[in-house]
């Protein structure tokens, strides 16, 4: 950093030089106020002058003037602090260090916050502003913060700047100019802002300060449980869209064809796994390898799905015990063939640069980009499942079986294969939810044992058949679930949910959207 500012350095100030040259100079406070002259100045040395002091390394030589010299971090040389020149090892040890108390070495750490403020780079710009932010700025510095305003062009930056400016004119004599500079702060949502209003509302000698720091508090509580609440209905809707992912595969194979598939969870894990795998054949193309993943997935769990009806589930139509332990007997079967041929442990799948990060609304909201994609991916998903029913040959022929299956068949419909074909589709949507769920969990031979009871509860809560129930279901249990973790915690919800469907359920025991006509009659 000390070399970058030097080389761009085309010419100095004089005033700045004798400036640093008076840093030895008397006492503490004496320092401290140089050092805030220096701050102001906006000279790129200056946080290179200062950090060097606060650290120990800023030398007087015994001239008159003083040459000022910078020790280097780490050997025996430096440089010359008005220039930037290399200076010998002898020169430094002839050297005597500048002394600093903690008070002092504190204000200074602030007067390098506000000297970076003119900081080429935006984010150093904006962590500066933040650091002021944490202790009182002087309003001397104002004049110094109304030329920053006008020359600062990033607009979250000028946000701080005007945040900083504010808070240090709760500094100034005037009350007006106090109440002025409350009204300013009203709209804030920065902690470091509440701290310092707190504070005014209750040390404030003027009765009117104090009550316009109270009535700007109340607003900006007002504001925090608002985005509060959008945060949650965000994270309850996130919550919903893995649900509606997970169980929507089930809303096919239990919903529809009334098997109850307890492997459903292995086909999501299979999914999670196939998206491994391919990471693992092309690393270097991560963004690709995640959309290839999407039709892999569907395809490989679509075809597990078929082996499993083909091969066991055929026999076992209108035997739903048998089914039930059939099934459990196979998802064990592919947790420990996951486990023989990957290993028990569970396996790194890389997240692409568009799916990291968040989306910053303020300093109370921000939403991940992950959970955004998976959200409206999840749509997607029933949304193409919701066109299949409706719309295509298969669909209709899936209706047809599930409403009356004699009837169906004595009119030429293969009803084994659409059997089968169903119970592939409903297995290739659990592998692609696996393909999101990548995203969001660990990939083991175990993922999908944390989703099968949930994905149950679901199509259960909605309406068994009914893809509509699946969504409306998916996403009310997900928003419960996400208003009553902070006031009961995650397990404690978990079962207060649980025991609220089976009320419902005794009250509703088609759920919310039951069949009606010819298909609740089969």
């Amino acid at each position: 950093m000390e070399e970058a500012v030097y080389e761009g350095l085309e010419e100095t100030s004089a005033d700045v030089d004798l400036l640093i040259q008076r840093l030895p100079e008397g006492s503490f406070n004496d320092r401290r106020a140089v050092a805030e002259e220096l701050a102001a100045t906006g000279d790129p040395r200056v946080p290179v002058v200062l950090t060097a002091l606060v650290e120990g390394r800023l030398l007087a030589t015994g001239d008159d003037p003083p040459r000022i010299l910078i020790r280097a971090e780490t050997g025996r040389a430096g440089r010359d602090a008005l220039t930037g020149e290399p200076v010998d090892a002898d020169l430094i040890a002839s050297g005597r260090r500048i002394p600093v108390h903690n008070p002092l070495r504190n204000a200074l750490r602030n007067l390098i916050a506000v000297a970076t403020i003119a900081a080429p780079d935006p984010e150093r710009r904006a962590a500066s502003l933040r650091r002021l932010m944490r202790d009182d700025v002087s309003p001397d510095m104002l004049t110094y913060l109304d030329e920053r305003v006008e020359l600062e062009t990033d607009p979250r930056v000028t946000d701080l700047l005007l945040t900083v400016r504010a808070l240090a004119r709760l500094n100034v004599d005037d009350p007006e100019q106090r109440i002025e500079s409350i009204a300013l702060l009203r709209g804030s949502l920065l902690s470091e802002v509440r701290v310092r209003l707190e504070a005014t509302a209750t040390r404030d000698d003027d009765p009117e300060v104090r009550d316009a720091a109270r009535d700007a508090l109340d607003s900006i509580e007002s504001r925090i449980r608002f985005f509060r609440f959008t945060e949650n209905l965000f994270f309850g809707l996130s919550a919903g869209s893995v649900l509606l992912l997970a169980a929507i595969g089930l809303a096919i194979t239990f919903g529809v064809m009334g098997v109850i598939n307890m492997a459903h969870g292995e086909l999501i894990m299979i999914g999670a796994y196939t998206t491994w795998f391919i990471q693992t054949l092309i690393p270097e193309a991560l963004s690709t390898s995640i959309l290839l993943a999407i039709p892999a997935a569907f395809v490989v769990a679509g075809i597990v799905g078929i082996a499993m009806e083909r091969g066991v589930i055929q026999f076992l139509y209108g035997r739903p015990l048998e089914t039930l332990l059939a099934t459990f007997g196979i998802s064990l079967i592919l947790q420990q063939a996951v486990r023989t041929m990957f290993s028990p442990l569970n396996r790194p799948v890389a997240s692409p640069e568009w799916l990291s990060g968040s989306l910053y609304v303020n300093p109370i909201l921000s939403l991940t980009w992950s959970r955004i994609y998976i959200l409206v991916f999840a749509i997607m998903v029933f949304v193409a499942l919701l066109l299949v029913m409706k719309k295509t040959s298969l669909g209709l022929k899936v209706r047809a079986v599930a409403q009356n299956r004699p009837m169906a068949r004595a009119l030429g419909v293969r009803t084994g294969w659409v059997d089968a074909l169903t119970f592939g589709l409903g297995a290739g949507i659990a592998g692609v939810a696996g393909v999101a769920l990548s995203q969001l969990t660990n990939v083991g031979p175990n993922m999908g044992q944390a989703y099968i009871i949930d994905s149950f509860m679901v199509v259960v809560f909605g309406g068994v058949g009914n893809l509509w129930g699946t969504l409306v279901g998916a996403m009310g249990l997900g928003m419960m679930t996400k208003f009553l973790e902070p006031h009961t915690g995650a397990v404690l919800a978990k079962i207060l949910v649980l025991i609220f469907i089976i009320l419902f359920i005794q009250r509703r025991p088609r759920g919310l959207f039951p069949k009606k006509g010819r298909a609740a009659e089969a």
